[in-house]
C-alpha cells in the first residue's frame, strides 16, 4: 500500500508540473536572404519570451499592449542582437535594427524586427552565432530560413549547436533532412498532451476487459498487436493533417485545434476507469489523431518556407515524430507487460494514472477553451 501511494503522489507531481501549453515549444523563426554582400532579414521572437527575458508588461496586468512593446523596441533590439552575429569569410557582416512589427503566429503574437546586414565581400559562406534564450529556456530552438537566389535552405539552432556554417551554393539537403528528424523527435517528446493521448490509449493494451474487470493479456503478441494497430492509426491520422496543414491545403483555428487535443486525452483516459470504447481504441486514435496532426504543423507553418524545401522539411519531421513515438512504445510495452497481472498495475498505473491525467487533461482544456491561466 505504500508504494502505492509513493507511486500515485509521484505520478501526481510529474503531471501537475507539466506546462499548461502542453504542446508547443518555444522557437523562434529567423529568415536570412542573401545578395551579393548584402543581407536582409527578419526575426519573429514570441513576445512571452521576450517578456521573460526583459520584461516587458510594464503594468505587470499579465497582458502586453502595443504601447508596452514600442516602447522597449531599443531593449528588445538590444538583446535580440546581442544574441545573434553572422560573418562570412572570418569577417564579421554588423547587424542592424531596420523596422520593429507585430505579427500572429499559430501559438500566439510575435515581435518582428527586420534586419539588415552588409558583409566586406560576396557572401559564399555565412556563419551563424545564435545564442537567443538558451541562457534561460534550454528548450528554446531558432529556426532558420536561408535564402540565395533561388535556393533555399534550413538550419535549427539549438544549446548544443548555436553556431553553425551555413554554404550558400549547395546546401546540404541531407544536413537539413536530419535537423528536421531531429526536431520531429525531440518536439514528441516535449509534446505532453500527444504522449499522454497515446499514454492513455495503450495502458489497456496489455489487459483483457471482460465481465467488467480487468485481467492480464494471454500473450505478448496480443497486447502488441494492440498497441501497433492505435500508433499507426494515430500516425497515419496526424501524418494526413500535418501535411495538408504545412502544405496550405486545409487550416482549423488555432484555439480550436489546441482545445480538442485537450480534450481527447480527457477522453482517453476516462475510457480506462470507464470502458466505453475498449475494442475501438484505434478508430478513437485516427479520429483524434487528425486533429493532432494540425497541432504538430504549427512549426513548419511558422517557418514559411518555399515548396522545395518545405518537403524536405515536412518528411523529416514526420519521420522524426514517428521515431520519437517508436522509442516511447519501445520504453513502455514490455514493461507494462510485464506488470499487467499485478494489481498495482490494475489499480495505480490504469485507473490511478488515467484519472490524473484526465485531470491535467481538463486544465489544459479550460485554460486552451477560455483562453486563461490556471497552472501555466
Amino acid at each position: 500500500m505504500r508504494r502505492l501511494w509513493l507511486a500515485c503522489l509521484g505520478a501526481c507531481a510529474f503531471l501537475t508540473a507539466l506546462p499548461a501549453s502542453a504542446h508547443k515549444p518555444s522557437d523562434s523563426y529567423l529568415s536570412l536572404s542573401v545578395a551579393g554582400a548584402r543581407v536582409d532579414g527578419q526575426w519573429d521572437i514570441a513576445l512571452r519570451d521576450l517578456d521573460m527575458a526583459i520584461g516587458l508588461d510594464a503594468d505587470g496586468n499579465g497582458e502586453l499592449t502595443w504601447d508596452e512593446v514600442r516602447l522597449r523596441h531599443d531593449a528588445i533590439a538590444a538583446y535580440a542582437l546581442s544574441r545573434l552575429k553572422l560573418a562570412s569569410g572570418g569577417a564579421a557582416c554588423p547587424l542592424q535594427v531596420t523596422h520593429h512589427l507585430l505579427d500572429d503566429h499559430t501559438d500566439g503574437t510575435y515581435a518582428v524586427m527586420r534586419l539588415r546586414a552588409d558583409c566586406p565581400a560576396d557572401v559564399a559562406t555565412l556563419d551563424v552565432d545564435y545564442g537567443l534564450l538558451f541562457d534561460i529556456d534550454p528548450q528554446h530552438k531558432g529556426l532558420l530560413k536561408l535564402a540565395h537566389g533561388a535556393n533555399t535552405s534550413t538550419a535549427i539552432f539549438t544549446p548544443d549547436a548555436p553556431r553553425q556554417q551555413l554554404q550558400l551554393a549547395g546546401a546540404s539537403k541531407w544536413r537539413q533532412f536530419a535537423d528536421y528528424v531531429r526536431h520531429g523527435v525531440w518536439h514528441i517528446w516535449i509534446g505532453f498532451d500527444h504522449i499522454l493521448f497515446l499514454l492513455a490509449l495503450m495502458l489497456p493494451a496489455v489487459l483483457v476487459y471482460s465481465n467488467r474487470a480487468w485481467s492480464g493479456a494471454p500473450t505478448f503478441r496480443i497486447a502488441a498487436i494492440d498497441v501497433v494497430k492505435i500508433v499507426t492509426a494515430f500516425t497515419l491520422a496526424h501524418s494526413i493533417t500535418l501535411s495538408l496543414a504545412t502544405l496550405g491545403m486545409l487550416s482549423l483555428p488555432s484555439r480550436l485545434v489546441e482545445a480538442t487535443i485537450a480534450a481527447s486525452v480527457v477522453l482517453a483516459a476516462l475510457n480506462n476507469i470507464w470502458p466505453m470504447f475498449q475494442r475501438q481504441r484505434a478508430l478513437v486514435a485516427f479520429g483524434f489523431g487528425l486533429l493532432h496532426g494540425f497541432g504538430f504543423a504549427g512549426v513548419l507553418i511558422d517557418l514559411g518556407l518555399p515548396k522545395g524545401s518545405l518537403m524536405l522539411s515536412l518528411v523529416g519531421f514526420n519521420v522524426g515524430v514517428e521515431l520519437g513515438q517508436i522509442a516511447i512504445v519501445a520504453a513502455f510495452l514490455p514493461l507494462a507487460f510485464l506488470a499487467r497481472h499485478t494489481a498495482f498495475y490494475r489499480k495505480a498505473i490504469l485507473a490511478g494514472g488515467s484519472a490524473l491525467i484526465a485531470v491535467v487533461a481538463l486544465v489544459w482544456f479550460a485554460e486552451r477553451a477560455l483562453d486563461i491561466a490556471l497552472i501555466s
